[in-house]
């Protein structure tokens, strides 16, 4: 994975809870990127991992249950290159057993499908990775087009995490949302706003907005 990244001129890596690292096998695989490895930050969730990130994409060959937008890796490598310029974006890959969860792919705006034969689809983790990689590398180097400029910058996921979790609060708190059974609504109330792309100041307001439900439903409007 590491020599994947570094070939294609990538170095930003986060590991999330990783049962052994640092580790010999890794670093005699890195084979020349090691300094990825010895630079690479080490998170315990993959919240904490993508708190700072304005756009991320989860690569999974998983069918789901729920519809996430999807997109195959030049069109999300395209899409990432132009994110970016508006901040830090992110590929996130699962293990390479079981893959990413949905809980997971709560966390990303996009589900990253690399095409492979029906008859035959064994990719496995280093793979995926060099061959998001390389499309990264390509369209880096593409003419991204005029940037234009937007009011506000786009919400990062530590910010929209803390609204999902207040709405849920909210809709849990006037009886809309049943606190046994949350997470199929709230998945879908995912999807809605990753379609909207709320920025910082529309995230504001929404939060607002719920705090305003929440003080009138307690009577604390004085």
């Amino acid at each position: 994975m590491a020599r994947a990244m570094k070939n294609m001129g990538l170095s930003d890596l986060a590991l999330v809870n990783p049962k052994h690292f640092p580790h010999e096998d890794a670093t005699a695989r890195a084979s020349g990127a090691s300094d990825v490895l010895d630079s690479a930050r080490v998170v315990a969730t993959l919240e904490e991992a993508l708190s700072d990130c304005v756009y991320v994409a989860g690569a999974s060959a998983r069918s789901r249950t729920i519809n996430w937008p999807s997109m195959g890796p030049r069109d999300c490598a395209e899409r990432m290159i132009r994110e970016s310029g508006h901040g830090k974006v992110a590929a996130v890959f699962g293990p390479e057993k079981t893959g990413l969860h949905n809980d997971d792919l709560d966390l990303c705006h996009t589900l990253l499908t690399i095409p492979t034969d029906p008859g035959f689809s064994s990719l496995n983790l280093a793979m995926a990775v060099q061959v998001i990689s390389y499309e990264l590398r390509v369209a880096s180097m593409l003419d991204p087009g005029p940037v234009f400029e937007a009011e506000a910058p786009p919400a990062t996921g530590e910010e929209m995490e803390h609204f999902y979790t207040h709405l849920e609060d909210v809709l849990t708190d006037i009886e809309f949302l049943d606190p046994d059974n949350p997470r199929h609504l709230m998945r879908r109330m995912r999807r809605l706003f990753i379609r909207a792309r709320p920025d910082k100041n529309e995230v504001n307001i929404l939060r607002g907005i719920l705090t305003a439900v929440d003080r009138t439903r307690r009577g604390d409007d004085d």
